[in-house]
Parts: C-alpha cells; sequence; structure tokens
C-alpha cells in the first residue's frame, strides 16, 4: 500500500466541519486566507512548515490548498491508555486574526464522550485553545503557541492513561477504582469508535485508516479478548496481557458489553 504521508496538502474539504461556516463568518476579512501578503496567511504558511517537519510519529495532518484556514488531524491512541490502537480526528479553523485568537476546534465525536474534554457534541475544552480556564501560561498566546503545541496537548494532556482525572476536583481525592471504570467505559466507546471510521472514513483519511485497522486488527482483538476475560487492566495489554497469573476483577456489566461487541469487530 502506498505510504501515507504524515503531513500533506490535499483539495476535498467538502465534510469538513467548518467547510461552510467559517468564511460566512469573516465577510471581507476573507481576503487574509488569499492573500499572499497577508500576515495572517504568511503565519499559517509558517505553520504548515513546521508541521511539516515536526509532526510525532502518531499525529497526521491534511492541509487544503484552496481553504487554507482549514486544518484536519488524526490522533493514533498512545499503547498504555484506553485510547490504544483508536483514531481520533480533530477539524481546526483559523480564524481572521489568527494567531492573535487561538483556531477553533471541533472533535469528530460521532455523539460519544470519550473524555471529560471531548463532548459528545464535538466541543474541545483545552486551555491552549482558550476554552478551558488554566494557568496564564498555559493559554494561547499569540507570539508563541502553535497548532502543534494544540496537537501534542491534545495527544499527552487529553489522551492520556487516566482520563478520569481530567475532571476539575478529580486529582484532589483520587479514587483508582473510579478510574479503572472510567477507563472500561473509555475502551467499550473507542472500539464503537473505530466501527464507525471503518464504515464512513473522513475525507483525504480513507486509506490511512484502511492501513491502520489492517495493521493492527490482531492486536486489537487480542486485547479485547484479554479484556473480556479478565486476564489485563484495560490498556494494559501490551505489557501484562501475557503475563498475568491472577484474574483482574471487571465489573460483570464491562465484560458483558466487551462480549456483545466482539463479533462486530
Amino acid at each position: 500500500m502506498k505510504e501515507f504521508k504524515q503531513f500533506d496538502i490535499v483539495s476535498d474539504y467538502s465534510d469538513h466541519y467548518f467547510a461552510s461556516s467559517n468564511l460566512s463568518l469573516f465577510g471581507k476579512k476573507k481576503d487574509c486566507f488569499t492573500n499572499a501578503n497577508c500576515s495572517v496567511l504568511k503565519r499559517i504558511m509558517q505553520e504548515w512548515k513546521i508541521l511539516e517537519n515536526n509532526l510525532p510519529e502518531t499525529i497526521y495532518v491534511r492541509v487544503y490548498d484552496q481553504r487554507m484556514d482549514l486544518l484536519r488531524a488524526v490522533i493514533v491512541g498512545a499503547a498504555g491508555t484506553p485510547y490504544h490502537d483508536g483514531l481520533f480526528f480533530f477539524d481546526f479553523s483559523f480564524p481572521p486574526d489568527y494567531p492573535n485568537s487561538p483556531p477553533n476546534a471541533h472533535y469528530h465525536a460521532h455523539g460519544m464522550r470519550l473524555n471529560p474534554n471531548l463532548y459528545s457534541n464535538g466541543k474541545v475544552c483545552l486551555s491552549l485553545l482558550n476554552t478551558w480556564i488554566g494557568e496564564k501560561e498555559a493559554r494561547w498566546n499569540p507570539r508563541s503557541s502553535t497548532i502543534l503545541q494544540v496537537l501534542v496537548s491534545l495527544q499527552g494532556l487529553v489522551l492520556n492513561r487516566k482520563p478520569f482525572y481530567n475532571e476539575p476536583g478529580r486529582p484532589i481525592f483520587p479514587n483508582e477504582k473510579l478510574s479503572r471504570s472510567y477507563n472500561n467505559k473509555i475502551f467499550l466507546l473507542s472500539c464503537k469508535t473505530m466501527l464507525v471510521l471503518l464504515k464512513k472514513p473522513p475525507k483525504s483519511f480513507e486509506g490511512f485508516v484502511h492501513q491502520h485497522f489492517c495493521t493492527r486488527a490482531n492486536f486489537i482483538l487480542q486485547a479485547c479478548k484479554a479484556y473480556m476475560e479478565g486476564r489485563a487492566i484495560v490498556g494494559y495489554y501490551r505489557d501484562y496481557g501475557s503475563r498475568s497469573s491472577s484474574t483482574i476483577e471487571d465489573s460483570a456489566e464491562f465484560k458483558a458489553q466487551m462480549v456483545k461487541l466482539y463479533p462486530d469487530l
């Protein structure tokens, strides 16, 4: 199969979340995305170069030759998290005063809430996007913040090992039993998201989605089976699935839901 580039410029933006709404809000300011002398366009092109040269291995980006205000990214769920092997898509739009204002973001949620920071309607809560209250140094800075930093923050701070604690106040009262239960729920939703993506992958990522799941299918199914049988904690199959000598106590409801979902996978 043809190698899928981490960064590429494509043409079809028809299914992008901001495709129809973005330019209609700008009026005359839309020239900032077509005028080569505009500082906004220059900044976006600089960020394209940053992305092309510095993307982590598990983040892929597509930008558009006819709509430079739009960007789409997918983050591959990391090992050691309940998101492992999942694909998580985000659509971004650059505002007409960029970088004075941060990018607008939309998560492809498919009606499911996989994280306290990612809502089922696609809303993304992140200090760096100024959509969540955070320390001043964690908020968008027009002089130094970039879309690459946003993507890395989503990968490391949102799609992390224990997303239960992303909810404000929870780190003050740690509860590992509830955290594990939350991870179980997240993994189920992640699997359901996989099925949605296989049926209708986002445009310009069709080949990537197919290739990713063809490559990772066996591991995903082995992990699911280990979780169903109580041989591994959700998120840790890679490290502990084959060595666990005792059954891991997960809820009967979780195991029943995994048994029901497994044939579809």
